[in-house]
């Protein structure tokens, strides 16, 4: 797809990981983005690596009143809306079972990647279903399709990103509007585990280590891939792993 025909685009969890690679690799490829996050110097430095074409927004997804005045100040600056948004503000919190689990982190987990989602899309999809175009891209998970000790709540709210997007799917029949869920595996080279962790920066870096693990750019190339599909063309889901990680099956308990 030419430049010219590359129009706007809004990021969520722009200021680093996956969010900050996704705004690079559509800046470099014609699109003008806004990139959104809670933390405006890292935006202010994205923005001087990329230039004009990169907006930053102050946003935080947890807070309705935050979506609002995010979503008033894109209208009042692009007044031709969206083309395409990318809900990838999420994180994961605690590796505990769930018996062991922190409530807090579970709500947090929720708040963010179920809620701010949710409430990204429904102040903006509307306009999109109005001007009969736009895109829908949600950062998903391998998480959302199986289980893993530890995962409890973190893959429960993935598994809703998929569902939510397919449903958006089933509702936005007879539009021109697409919507695609990216599901990558083990990605390093972000925050993920650190915040998981809770800062613990020596388990966090274990979780990587002798592994060739995915890296941000991965996914941005992923999510640029679909968006510049024909407008005839809606790529539903991406899964991706990296090479080294694969499907072992179910665990077996042997009694000592």
């Amino acid at each position: 797809m030419s430049a010219s025909s590359h129009r706007l685009a809004l990021v969520t969890g722009a200021s680093a990981g996956f969010g900050r690679a996704i705004a690079t690799a559509l800046c470099r490829d014609g699109w003008t983005v806004i990139g959104a996050a809670r933390r405006q110097d890292r935006l202010r430095e994205i923005q001087r690596e990329l230039g004009t074409g990169f907006h930053p927004l102050e946003l935080d997804v947890t807070s309705p009143a935050s979506i609002e005045r995010a979503a008033a100040q894109v209208e009042q600056e692009f007044p031709a809306g969206l083309d395409l948004l990318v809900n990838n503000a999420g994180l994961a919190l605690g590796v505990n079972p769930a018996h062991q689990a922190d409530v807090q982190d579970w709500e947090s987990m929720i708040q963010t990647n179920v809620m701010g989602l949710s409430r990204m899309v429904h102040r903006f999809l509307p306009g999109m279903v109005a001007r009969d175009r736009g895109h829908v891209v949600n950062i998903g998970s391998v998480a959302g399709n199986y289980a893993y000790p530890g995962g409890n709540v973190y893959g429960a709210t993935k598994a809703f990103v998929k569902q939510f997007s397919l449903g958006l799917r089933a509702d936005l029949y007879g539009t021109r509007v697409r919507v695609t869920n990216i599901e990558p595996g083990l990605v390093g080279g972000t925050e993920f585990s650190q915040v998981r962790l809770h800062g613990d920066q020596t388990r966090a870096a274990a979780v990587y280590e002798n592994v060739e693990a995915l890296q941000p750019e991965d996914v941005a190339e992923a999510v640029l891939w679909a968006a510049s599909q024909p407008a005839r063309v809606n790529i539903n889901i991406i899964e991706i792993m990296p090479v080294a990680q694969s499907l072992v099956g179910t665990r077996l308990y042997r009694k000592p």
